[in-house]
């Protein structure tokens, strides 16, 4: 599997995240490592704000968007980092 399709898989809710972690651990590839980690911050970022009754929705729809904006820079094969987050997702986790 090439790094895009990986860093595609990653987008497709946990289970293509933990599909996409696993092989790109045995092979590294920039791209999907990218996106992994990407999505690994969205995720949380989802499960954060579905707490906060007054933010739920719109936490939500910036969710959605954000993921739409990830998902066709995975498709492009581009880093495109999601907006004000991404840059720290790619730093805290760096070590996926």
């Amino acid at each position: 599997m090439d790094g895009k399709t990986k860093a595609i898989v990653a987008h497709i809710y946990w289970i293509g995240w933990i599909i996409a972690l696993v092989i790109n651990s045995s092979e590294k590839d920039e791209l999907a490592s990218f996106y992994i980690r990407q999505m690994l911050g969205l995720w949380l970022f989802a499960t954060i704000v579905s707490f906060i009754p007054f933010l739920n929705i719109v936490g939500w729809l910036l969710t959605l968007v954000f993921w739409i904006i990830s998902l066709v820079g995975a498709i492009n094969g581009e880093q495109k980092e999601i907006p004000w987050v991404g840059e720290y997702f790619q730093d805290w986790f760096k070590a996926l």
